[in-house]
């Protein structure tokens, strides 16, 4: 679990960054005004991480999913276009000492 989050907010921020940024933004003045009793910053925070979430959700629902291509399956030919390689044979000299 402790390897998992950062690998997945890396994986999230590389893939879009400027509503990861908005979505960081909204979440960090939202803590801020929560802590410092400041409704309306900690209402700001909220508002723009919901509408930063509601717009991602949006551009989700709009992509459509690419229409899928026929898998083409190439098998091996029957013989081989290139020739045996020769055999080696081992000669019987005895090597020097």
């Amino acid at each position: 679990m402790n390897a998992v989050l950062p690998r997945f907010l890396k994986s999230t921020y590389r893939r879009e960054p400027l509503i990861s940024a908005l979505i960081t933004m909204g979440i960090v003045e939202a803590l801020i005004g929560g802590f410092d009793d400041s409704w309306s910053l900690f209402a700001f925070g909220l508002g723009t991480a919901g509408i930063t979430l509601a717009w991602r959700w949006w551009r989700i629902q709009q992509s459509r999913p690419l229409p899928e291509e026929p898998v083409v399956q190439h098998y091996l030919p029957s013989r081989s276009s290139t020739s045996a390689l020769p055999l080696l044979t081992v000669s019987k000299k005895k090597p020097p000492l």
